[in-house]
C-alpha cells in the first residue's frame, strides 16, 4: 500500500481521539536538531499571540484485538486494514514538519497483537525521531492499557505528553460495550504516569539534566452519550481524576454513531449530544479554573446540566443568597462566583480597586460581561442604573442571552395540501 493510502486511512481513523489542549511545554531549538515547542499550546489551539498550532494526528495501526462496541476501528468493522512502520511515521511526521504543515505529533494506535508490542512500534518512532532525527517538536503520545509498565516509562521519556483514554464514565457501561477493557488496567498507568511525572521532577530539582518524563504532563478522554449516565456521574469521575492521578485535561467526546449495536443509540435521527458535551466542558472550566466542586453544581435532586444555561448561571440562579457581590470589598473567591467575571478581570478588579471604588463602566473596561454580572454585583452598595428584575424576570433575561448557544429548531416542512384534519375541519379548503 502507498504511504499517502496509509495516511488517508490511519488519519481518518484518529479523528475521533480529541487530541486539542492549551498547554504543552517550553522547548528552545538547538544547533544540530529540528524542530522546538513552547508552552503556549497546541494542535489547532490559539497561542497567546493568535498563531494556530497544529498537529499531525494519525495512529500507528487501524488493526485492532479489541471489539469496542462505540469504536470505527472495532475487530469486527468491514473497513482497509494497514499500519505504518516505525520509520514510514517518522519520515512522514518530517516531512510534514519541513513543509510547515504540522508542528509536532499526536500519535495513538489500535491494540495490534497485544498492548506490549503495539507500545514498542510506537516507542521505535518516537525513538526515530528524538535520537536519530533530533526532532524537537511536540509530541503527544496515547499510552496503551496493559502494556508492562517499562515501556510505558519509555514512552513517557519520548513524548512530551501522555495520555490514557478512560473511554466510559463507569465500569458497569465499560464491562457492556467494551468486555476486554477493564476499569483498573486503565487507572494503572494513569497513576504510574502520575508517579513519574512526580519523581521526574525531583530529580530535576537535583540534576539540572536528568531525562524528563511527560513533561507536559497527562489528560483523557471520555465518550459522553453513548451510555445512560448523568452529568453528575460525569462530573464527580471527572473531579476524582484531576483530584487523584493530577491530570492536566479530561476530554469529553460526543457519541458519533459509528456502529448498529443494540446496545448504543439508534443511529437513525439520532444527533450528537453536542450541547450537552458544551455545557461538560463548561463546567469542566469551572471544576478547573474558578474553585468550583463537582457536588456543587450539581446534586441527587438535579442530575444533569441544563442546556439552555451555562453551568455558572444554573449555579448563581440556585443560590442568590450568596448576591450580590459588592466588587469593591469582597475577595477573589467570591469574584470568581459572579457569572460575567472571569479568572482574569476578577485579577483585574483586585488590582484597579486599590486605586480607587470601582464603578460599572469601570468593570466593563476591565473586561467583566456587564450583560450578565450585572444582576449579580454591586459597585459602592449600589446596583446598575435603571436595574429592576424579579428572579422569574432574571431566569428569561439570561436564557435570552443564552439564545445563541441553543440548536435552532428542525426545519418545518410545509405542504401544498391540505392535510386530513384542515379538510374536516374546513371543508370548503
Amino acid at each position: 500500500m502507498e504511504l499517502l493510502d496509509k495516511l488517508n486511512i490511519l488519519a481518518d481513523a484518529a479523528k475521533y481521539d480529541a487530541a486539542c489542549t492549551s498547554s504543552g511545554l517550553d522547548r528552545s531549538g538547538r544547533p544540530g536538531t529540528i524542530g522546538s515547542t513552547t508552552v503556549a499550546g497546541c494542535c489547532h489551539s490559539f497561542s497567546a499571540d493568535g498563531r494556530c498550532i497544529s498537529l499531525l494526528k494519525v495512529l500507528m495501526t487501524n488493526v485492532c484485538v479489541y471489539d469496542c462496541q462505540y469504536c470505527i476501528n472495532r475487530r469486527s468493522n468491514d473497513l482497509p486494514r494497514t499500519a505504518f512502520t516505525p520509520r514510514e511515521l517518522c519520515n512522514l511526521t518530517l516531512e510534514f514538519y519541513r513543509r510547515n504543515y504540522i508542528e509536532g505529533l499526536f500519535l495513538s494506535s489500535a491494540v495490534a497483537g497485544n498492548p506490549d508490542a503495539t507500545t514498542e512500534r510506537m516507542i521505535e518512532a518516537l525513538r526515530l525521531l528524538r535520537e536519530e532525527y533530533h526532532f524537537g517538536g511536540y509530541i503527544h503520545a496515547k499510552a496503551i492499557p496493559g502494556a508492562d509498565p517499562l515501556l510505558t516509562h519509555r514512552l513517557g521519556l519520548l513524548a512530551d505528553r501522555l495520555s490514557v483514554n478512560i473511554e466510559l464514565p463507569s465500569a458497569q457501561s465499560l464491562s457492556l460495550l467494551a468486555p476486554d477493557k477493564k476499569k483498573e488496567a486503565i487507572l494503572a498507568p494513569m497513576q504510574q504516569i502520575r508517579d513519574g511525572i512526580t519523581v521526574s521532577r525531583q530529580e530535576l530539582k537535583l540534576f539540572r539534566h536528568a531525562p524528563r518524563f511527560a513533561p507536559a504532563g497527562q489528560s483523557t478522554q471520555m465518550i459522553v452519550g453513548a451510555t445512560g449516565e448523568s452529568d453528575r456521574q460525569i462530573l464527580t469521575l471527572t473531579q476524582g481524576l484531576y483530584d487523584r492521578y493530577q491530570l492536566k485535561r479530561v476530554f469529553f467526546s460526543a457519541y458519533i454513531p459509528v456502529s448498529s449495536s443494540p446496545l448504543l443509540p439508534a443511529p437513525q435521527g439520532f444527533q450528537p449530544p453536542l450541547l450537552r458535551e458544551h455545557r461538560l466542558y463548561q463546567a469542566d472550566w469551572l471544576l478547573r479554573f474558578y474553585h468550583f466542586r463537582a457536588e456543587e453544581l450539581l446534586d441527587e435532586g438535579q442530575p444533569d446540566l441544563d442546556v439552555r444555561l451555562d453551568p455558572k448561571c444554573c449555579w448563581a440562579l440556585r443560590h442568590l443568597e450568596f448576591f450580590p457581590v459588592e466588587v469593591n470589598r469582597d475577595d477573589y473567591e467570591a469574584l470568581l462566583r459572579v457569572p460575567g467575571i472571569g479568572v482574569k478581570s476578577a485579577r483585574r478588579i483586585l488590582t484597579a480597586r486599590r486605586a480607587g471604588s470601582l464603578t460599572f463602566e469601570g468593570l466593563k473596561r476591565l473586561g467583566v460581561v456587564l450583560k450578565r454580572a450585572q444582576y449579580f454585583v454591586t459597585c459602592s452598595g449600589r446596583v446598575m442604573a435603571g436595574l429592576r428584575v424579579s428572579e422569574d424576570g432574571l431566569l428569561r433575561r439570561l436564557l435570552t442571552l443564552e439564545a445563541p448557544t441553543l440548536a435552532p429548531p428542525p426545519p418545518e416542512q410545509l405542504s401544498l395540501f391540505p392535510s386530513t384534519s384542515e379538510r374536516k375541519e374546513f371543508p370548503h379548503v
